[in-house]
């Protein structure tokens, strides 16, 4: 299947450094190749989210952008000069998954002490405010939900005001209220201009959130385009309907015509042919409900993304899921 690349959108002004700009990154431990040759630009003002498989060099990547870890050969700046610079200008900041919270502090203290750090910073009631947790400011770190302690990192992140912000699967474990005030929250911040960065394993949160969307696989970029783009590289449609009772044996008609998948009480057919399908479910089977829909991101990333072989797959895995 072709691979889509499309240029970063001209956010950036004229003669404005990159946000982000790798040529030909590599990223090896020992004999296992973390990040092979990836290219990398985003202009100020994108919001990217950069999505892989586990093993796809996506956490090695942002450790090198963060300046947590040098790369093996390639070149990389954030606004025009090192990552450990970008760092130590303020100008760069990371929402986690975990780690950096003292559960007896409460918001406001955790907050305050992390500003003592900086030389300068926004105001704390203005990034309590942006983070969205300005009325549990007196609420202990231990007594938060885990959405709020992202929030919290997140309002953290914005104390030296940076230009851009890395998010490494900042929504893992939350539940479905605690993403969705989450990423509200981190919205409304990139509104204002910010350069947001994020691997996420929700691709629901990259197709409704990002301004572009990069994909990579076995350590290279395999595809880079808008959410609509990267859905649009994966062709046919999916059927899905009710069937009470289904099972794979009573599909066999339809399964010269695309890919069928069965769960109990429901029948999921990938195809080419979504009329044939439709007709067929609707008149030869007492299924129900049909539905037919566009291809989606997931599978976009599952056709994208696949191992080339499998003893790479095995090989990268090797690695830590890097």
């Amino acid at each position: 299947m072709d691979t889509l690349t499309s240029a970063p959108p001209a956010v950036a002004r004229l003669g404005e450094a990159l946000a982000i700009d790798v040529r030909n990154l590599r990223r090896t431990f020992g004999p296992v190749v973390a990040v092979d040759g990836l290219d990398l630009e985003v202009a100020a003002g994108e919001v990217v989210a950069f999505l892989g498989p586990n093993g796809a060099g996506k956490t090695s990547t942002i450790d090198i952008l963060l300046g947590l870890s040098h790369p093996s050969s390639g070149s990389v700046q954030v606004f025009g000069t090192t990552p450990r610079q970008a760092v130590a200008n303020g100008w760069v900041s990371a929402v986690l998954q975990t780690g950096g919270l003292l559960r007896d502090l409460t918001v406001r203290e955790t907050v305050q002490i992390t500003a003592s750090l900086f030389p300068a910073t926004q105001p704390v009631d203005v990034v309590l405010r942006r983070a969205g947790i300005e009325d549990i400011g007196s609420r202990r770190v231990g007594a938060c939900s885990g959405g709020q302690q992202q929030r919290l990192r997140f309002a953290m992140a914005l104390l030296p005001d940076p230009r851009l912000l890395v998010l490494d699967e900042p929504t893992t474990g939350m539940d479905v209220e605690g993403r969705r005030a989450f990423w509200q929250a981190i919205h409304a911040d990139a509104a204002r201009g910010r350069t947001v960065v994020f691997a996420t394993h929700y691709l629901e949160e990259a197709d409704a959130y990002a301004d572009r969307i990069v994909l990579v696989a076995h350590g290279r970029v395999v595809a880079d385009g808008t959410p609509a783009e990267i859905k649009a590289l994966t062709s046919g449609r999916t059927v899905r309907a009710a069937w009470p009772g289904v099972r794979a044996s009573d599909l066999e008609a339809i399964s010269r015509v695309g890919d069928v998948e069965v769960t109990p009480g429901r029948v999921l057919v990938r195809t080419d042919d979504s009329d044939a399908v439709a007709r067929w479910l609707l008149t030869e089977t007492p299924a129900r409900d049909v539905e037919i829909a566009g291809r989606g991101l997931e599978d976009a990333f599952l056709a994208l993304t696949g191992p080339a072989d499998p003893s790479q797959d095995q090989t990268e895995n090797a690695g830590g899921n890097r």
